[in-house]
């Protein structure tokens, strides 16, 4: 419940005010970014599995509205589960790459659920062309590789990359409810946007689990890190 109006605020309201100001004002290109937690297309009537997945949902329903009833220049992109260098480190793979560096068991989920995995390097190229390719203005493209991964199987990739004898716990956090497993249309990406993802999953963890190391590395030889 505490999630249900900062989610509000922050994604639809934001979005509705952007999209109001920019129609007021003229603009090229308005990129709404969607998420792969909100309800599938056609199944209009099935829950959202979270204040943010609602959220998210509504925004791009609004986006359609405005495009339709007042021409504003929108599209609606839809990455699926992305990751890479950076990323918070709540989120499971920064979490596990964290807790392995520092010997540390990481706790998990089940980790059954499968997910269509995305390095970001890839979705940052998708909205440049989303922002900028000719007559996609109303479309939803979705961003992901097209294929299913168990959160399990990346977690043990990610144990396989770095060499670590620990072994993740799984079962150790609820798994979320109400979450579908779901891949990206890869193809209609590629018919508006002659986008397609370049980076493997096994590539895009090696690169990620370098970028980690690293900057834990920066950090521990930084002289702020350094005690007398």
């Amino acid at each position: 419940m505490d999630n249900v109006l900062p989610a509000f605020h922050s994604l639809l309201t934001s979005t509705v005010n952007l999209l109001t100001l920019s129609s007021d004002l003229g603009c090229a290109r308005i990129v709404i970014t969607g998420s792969l937690t909100e309800p599938p297309p056609g199944k209009a009537d099935t829950p959202p599995s979270s204040p943010y997945a609602a959220a998210k949902w509504a925004g791009a329903a609004f986006g359609r509205m405005f495009h339709s009833l007042y021409h504003t220049p929108v599209v609606i992109t839809r990455p699926y589960m992305a990751y890479g260098p950076r990323q918070h480190p709540s989120k499971v793979i920064p979490h596990t790459i964290l807790s392995l560096s520092q010997g540390i068991a990481p706790r998990l989920s089940g980790g059954a659920r499968a997910a269509d995995w995305i390095y970001i390097s890839d979705v940052i190229e998708g909205m440049i062309r989303a922002a900028t390719a000719a007559g996609v203005e109303g479309c939803t493209i979705e961003f992901g590789c097209g294929e299913l991964t168990t959160i399990r199987d990346v977690v043990h990739r990610i144990v396989t990359v770095m060499g670590s004898p620990i072994q993740p716990v799984f079962g150790a956090l609820p798994d979320r409810p109400a979450e579908e497993n779901r891949v990206a249309d890869v193809g209609y990406a590629y018919a508006k946007l002659g986008w397609r993802p370049t980076v493997s999953l096994d590539e895009g963890i090696a690169t990620t689990v370098r970028s980690f190391r690293n900057q834990s590395k920066a950090a521990d030889e930084s002289p702020a890190a350094t005690t007398n």
